[in-house]
């Protein structure tokens, strides 16, 4: 099974590899744990999805540790990678969006696979509860897709918004995703949809998505399938994404797929704002100390 992670945000982010900052003594990336957790749950090969142009310092930065590992390959997210008959209007900066990053690695996407994002912490259990998904599904499976749901309070942030699908289900299953910008304010959870429709409050309990799906690899055809309808009517509109919440809600309503949502207790941590990182460093510091991770990790 396949490690899929969504790397071509992070540079412009960041302000560039070199200003990204480490998070152990031992120079390690979260991206380095994520790999580690991700291989120690059964996991055999790994794609970064980058940008061309930090090929060469993310190889050598993160790649070089991470071949000692795991097979590794790069796929390159770029503005002109577009279908037949596309082109990238005058002006436009902002990526496609995540559906866009995985049909930039549909090449390389051979067999069943999860997708992360490269700057969030999952934890262990996260990555074992997706493998042990996809490897009881009968081979050959298509359209059963999983999201390994996060309780709403464990991916919070002391500084700031944070982006999430809030997700709804029915036993066991997603009947609908929201993709909202959550804040605490006055004592609630306020979640405002990214669609501007109106803010609601949830409880701490709240399933949400982390961008963790897991993926039978059919859905690399719904997207090739997909991309070029959206285009036609989006590609002018300058701030627009094709997001993987998006066609995977569109599938499910379309009965094209379900999405099973898988739960996990671990408590995210990530580098959402620059003033995250020492929350990061402590808890990394924390989780070595316990015996999760040895020092170093390679």
């Amino acid at each position: 099974m396949q490690l899929v992670i969504l790397a071509a945000g992070m540079g412009s982010r960041f302000g560039g590899l070199k200003q990204m900052e480490k998070m152990d003594e031992a120079g390690n990336f979260l991206l380095d744990y994520s790999v580690y957790d991700a291989k120690r749950a059964g996991f055999d090969s790994v794609i970064f999805i980058i940008k061309h142009e930090f090929y060469k310092e993310f190889k050598e930065s993160i790649g070089k540790r991470v071949e000692k590992l795991i097979k590794v390959d790069y796929a390159f997210q770029e503005l002109d990678d577009l279908p037949e008959g596309f082109k990238v209007p005058e002006g436009r900066e902002k990526p496609w969006g995540t559906a866009h990053a995985i049909y930039a690695a549909r090449d390389l996407i051979k067999e069943d696979f999860i997708i992360i994002n490269g700057d969030d912490f999952y934890g262990r259990e996260t990555y074992e509860v997706a493998y042990n998904y996809l490897k009881s599904l009968p081979k050959g499976s298509k359209g059963k897709y999983a999201n390994v749901a996060f309780l709403v309070s464990n991916t919070m942030t002391e500084n700031g918004a944070v982006k999430r699908g809030v997700a709804f289900e029915k036993d066991g299953y997603l009947t609908k995703l929201v993709e909202s910008s959550i804040e605490k304010k006055n004592g609630e959870i306020v979640c405002t949809p990214l669609d501007g429709s109106e803010s609601f409050v949830v409880g701490p309990n709240q399933p949400v998505s982390m961008n963790l799906f897991a993926f039978n690899v059919d859905i690399i055809d719904k997207l090739k399938e997909r991309f070029p309808a959206w285009l036609k009517e989006n590609i002018n509109v300058p701030k627009s994404e094709y997001l993987i919440p998006t066609v995977v809600d569109e599938l499910v309503h379309e009965g094209q797929a379900s999405l099973k949502l898988l739960s996990t207790k671990s408590v995210w941590f990530g580098v959402t704002y620059k003033e995250d990182k020492p929350a990061v460093v402590a808890a990394l510091k924390a989780l070595v100390e316990k015996g999760e991770y040895k020092e170093g990790l390679y």
